[in-house]
């Protein structure tokens, strides 16, 4: 049964109860209140305590892309023409890596049976805006048109993020289906994505304490990211305050309820179904930020990435 939580007053699922009380304590201190330099640490062994373990796979290869890093994950022993997912870590644009989300895409790889491509873009603030988004742009076109350097024969993506990697595989999707000469991308599963830059949903408000990403955080990683003057309404910025293009791939959007993001992620949802975009939604409740960097200590965590695994399968096929 899921409880109010005395300090937040939110409701905490019991299985995610054990991560939240370590988080307390060990000083229970959001993300924001420490420097980029010892958040990146701080989120690197949170990822390596709570996250997954890695599958073993027959393939696993770094790859060098302009001034950014991706890693492939093939679970085949065979090749051939085949479907990939292309993964954006999350991490407020500010933190995250190849090993904060090697557990989670290793897992995917592992029950999808194709290629997994993780994109190591460029962080802020050493890198804001439009570093993250150029970079995951490019990583596409590597994808797509760098057969003879990684291997693959791509027949289709589907491209998947958490966080602030939703919005990066937001806009992406949006600008291909926008584009002249569009690339076939079969899906999109955007996880807790951070898609209005804003900050002006409710959520905001409700979330502000008591979490380890709350209201102050994604404003401090917004802040990093985002040099003074850019316009936060921008599509490739806040793609939920623009609308949406017609001809979107099925989507699949996860939101958890202890989350300054969880009402952008419900709008986005719904303004995509009314344009037509075939639309899975997904609301966990008792459940915060992170969830899926936590899922080798959170069940939940793990059975939904055993749904987008379902999701990204069926869309392939």
């Amino acid at each position: 049964m899921i409880q109010a939580d005395q300090f937040s007053g939110r409701p905490v699922a019991p299985d995610a109860a054990e991560v939240l009380q370590k988080f307390r304590a060990s000083g229970g201190r959001p993300f924001h209140s420490y420097a980029v330099k010892q958040v990146r640490e701080l989120y690197e062994s949170g990822c390596a305590a709570n996250g997954l373990s890695g599958n073993p796979l027959p393939s696993v290869t770094d790859f060098s892309v302009q001034e950014f890093k991706v890693r492939v994950y093939d679970p085949r022993t065979v090749g051939g023409p085949t479907p990939a997912v292309l993964f954006f870590h999350g991490g407020g644009w500010v933190m995250g890596s190849l090993s904060t989300h090697d557990g989670l895409c290793r897992r995917l790889a592992s029950l999808t049976n194709l290629p997994v491509v993780a994109v190591d873009y460029r962080l802020a603030p050493e890198h804001p805006y439009p570093a993250a988004i150029d970079d995951s742009r490019a990583a596409a076109r590597w994808l797509f048109g760098a057969g003879a350097e990684h291997g693959l024969e791509v027949t289709e993506a589907v491209l998947v993020g958490d966080s602030a990697g939703g919005q990066l595989a937001a806009v992406l999707v949006n600008e291909n289906a926008s584009t002249a000469n569009p690339v076939p991308i079969a899906a999109q599963v955007l996880i807790y994505p951070m898609v209005d830059l804003t900050m002006s949903s409710p959520s905001y408000d409700r979330v502000t304490a008591g979490f380890p990403l709350v209201a102050d955080t994604i404003a401090w990683f917004a802040d990093h990211y985002l040099p003074e003057g850019i316009d936060r309404t921008a599509p490739d910025v806040s793609p939920a305050l623009n609308e949406p293009p017609s001809g979107l791939p099925p989507t699949y959007v996860i939101t958890v309820d202890n989350d300054p993001l969880v009402d952008e992620g419900a709008d986005y949802a719904a303004a995509l179904a009314k344009t037509g975009t075939e639309v899975q939604y997904q609301h966990l409740t008792g459940y915060a930020h992170g969830l899926f960097t936590s899922a080798g200590r959170i069940p939940r965590g793990e059975e939904t990435i055993d749904r987008v695994a379902a999701f990204i399968r069926d869309s392939t096929i």
